[in-house]
């Protein structure tokens, strides 16, 4: 079921989205050679309590999972497309490319943001993965139009991405967000233009390309979250928590 989201909690959305956007971007300041993905973890989960948040995805178990996340950031390296789970003993390396993804629950509302990041000095190929991935975002957001369907969102991403030549996941996807971390609709990085859900007042959704440098086909690791290119080649993912107004998408997501 497609949920509208009220005046007021759009406005609480608009808050949640700048706090959760100020935390990510400190927590990408943190992101250097040397440093494990544990810390980035503590250090946001640190962040967002301390504004008397809520990390959304610590102990967020989604259907079907054998157990809930055990953390507050997904910190995905290299070959790992999302959902990465930190530890202590993953320790980032000089020419690594990092997705950092992160919700966050204010006064119980949900948003959600990614970025990728590069550790260090990072080559040229993983430098235009990045910022294809960041560009494929915001056709993606172009798009997210008010009487636009979801369809139309998928269909620019996928044509944009296609000169390219990278592979579009097509197994994971943006979503619906707001009264809970994952909501209708279902919003694939690719499809065609004027079919699926339309895009309506008051809808707010997150919109997520990711774009690995090789196949688009993933494997799911033995920890039952983490998904990885099944080539081995890397990965990136951007993010952004988006309002479907009567003119241009809100990005919600910023600071």
């Amino acid at each position: 079921m497609i949920i509208i989201k009220t005046p007021k909690e759009i406005e609480i959305l608009r808050e949640g989205g700048k706090r959760l956007a100020t935390v990510l971007y400190k927590v990408k300041d943190m992101v250097k050679p040397g440093i494990s993905t544990w810390e980035l973890d503590k250090y946001a989960e640190k962040l967002i309590k301390d504004m008397g948040d809520e990390p959304a995805f610590l102990n967020y178990r989604p259907e079907g999972a054998d157990f809930a996340y055990p953390a507050s950031l997904c910190v995905s390296v290299n070959n790992e497309v999302v959902h990465g789970i930190p530890n202590k003993g993953k320790i980032l390396q000089e020419g690594d490319i990092v997705s950092l993804d992160l919700g966050l629950k204010h006064e119980n509302l949900f948003t959600d943001m990614a970025i990728t990041v590069p550790v260090g000095e990072i080559s040229k190929s993983s430098t235009k993965l990045i910022e294809v991935t960041e560009k494929a975002l915001i056709v993606g957001i172009d798009m997210a139009c008010g009487g636009n369907r979801v369809g139309d969102i998928g269909n620019a991403i996928e044509n944009f991405v296609r000169r390219h030549k990278y592979g579009i996941v097509e197994v994971l996807s943006g979503h619906g967000v707001g009264r809970a971390i994952h909501e209708d609709p279902y919003i694939p990085n690719f499809g065609k233009a004027n079919t699926g859900v339309k895009l309506t007042l008051g809808m707010v959704i997150a919109i997520e390309p990711m774009l690995n440098n090789g196949t688009k086909n993933v494997v799911l690791d033995k920890d039952g979250y983490t998904f990885r290119t099944a080539d081995g080649k890397k990965s990136a993912h951007f993010e952004h928590t988006i309002l479907i107004t009567e003119g241009e998408p809100e990005i919600l997501t910023k600071i």
